[in-house]
């Protein structure tokens, strides 16, 4: 494991220590409990995203202009 320090509002880190005793682990146990299941629940890019993993509605590479020019990518040329 890596050292890390971080910076925490005071009711912030008191809320914090006191969910810790609660559940009988440390301040740094309990960082790591949450920060892995925000990170294990968090999409990871595009490649995980659900509307481009539906081959039926998307394939191929987004566009670099995509949410620039989404009109023009979902209805086609305008006139």
């Amino acid at each position: 494991m890596k050292r890390t320090t971080i910076m925490l509002p005071n009711d912030l880190r008191a809320r914090a220590m006191r969910c810790a005793k609660e559940r009988g682990v440390s301040l740094g146990g309990l960082v790591r409990d949450a920060l892995a299941v925000i990170l294990d629940n968090t999409p990871k890019g595009v490649a995980e995203d659900p509307l481009f993993n539906d081959y039926a509605v998307f394939s191929g590479e987004a566009p670099s202009d995509l949410s620039r020019n989404h009109d023009r990518y979902l209805y086609g040329e305008q006139s």
